[in-house]
């Protein structure tokens, strides 16, 4: 079995890659470093982030996979066509928010210690699929409050350096939702949400289809 300190060959091959997209960019998009991985897919779930905050009474927050942590560094945020917050830290109103990601040098170093809540946004599908495990694990782990995780349930547009597409775990929400439940049953002091989404309507060849639709599927247990 897998761990942290045992992952396999795949997951450190894949680490190395988001390392060198994290200094290069995405060459193949056009992508500068600076716009690739940034870490602002947090904000659409910042609302459901602050609700498992409010209802846990957490003060402190662990970004895990936070990318380059963009979404922290914005001013005057346009939340929603009628909500503006100051920051999003402001808008949680927490004390501390740790980012943690392997592949972006600066938030490379393991967390030390416990936080209140841990959140994992656009991450998890593109963890190896032998190493999710182990990952979610993790994340429970570190919580003394809450898990907040979303996944995506279909393809990216992205490629990596290899040619693989961007999301490697690609499952239907029940598979998600079944490998986070098995961790959580170890944890059972801890509250989790997780989101997963579908996409419904006519793919195309190359790309996607205007008219797809997003599907949010979401499970959770609150304690």
């Amino acid at each position: 079995m897998y761990k942290r300190s045992n992952p396999s060959p795949e997951y450190i091959d894949m680490v190395q890659m988001y390392e060198t997209l994290h200094v290069e960019g995405e060459q193949s998009a056009g992508r500068s470093a600076d716009e690739t991985f940034p870490g602002k897919m947090l904000i659409q779930h910042a609302p459901g982030i602050k609700d498992m905050i409010e209802r846990k009474g957490a003060a402190s927050i662990l970004d895990y996979g936070a990318g380059k942590g963009r979404g922290y560094l914005q001013k005057d945020l346009q939340l929603t066509d009628s909500l503006k917050v100051e920051s999003i830290q402001a808008y949680w109103g927490v004390a501390e928010v740790r980012c943690y990601d392997p592949g972006y040098e600066p938030f490379s170093e393991l967390p030390v210690g416990q936080f209140d809540g841990v959140i994992c946004t656009d991450v998890l599908e593109h963890i190896t699929e032998p190493d999710v495990p182990w990952v979610i694990e993790e994340m429970f782990a570190y919580a003394r409050k809450f898990v907040y995780a979303n996944v995506a349930c279909f393809p990216a547009v992205k490629l990596l350096p290899d040619g693989r597409n961007a999301h490697c775990t690609l499952h239907p929400p029940d598979w998600w939702a079944g490998v986070v439940h098995a961790v959580a049953m170890r944890y059972p002091q801890i509250s989790y949400r997780l989101v997963m989404t579908t996409k419904t309507g006519r793919r195309k060849k190359f790309g996607f289809a205007k008219n797809r639709k997003s599907v949010h599927h979401t499970v959770e247990r609150l304690v």
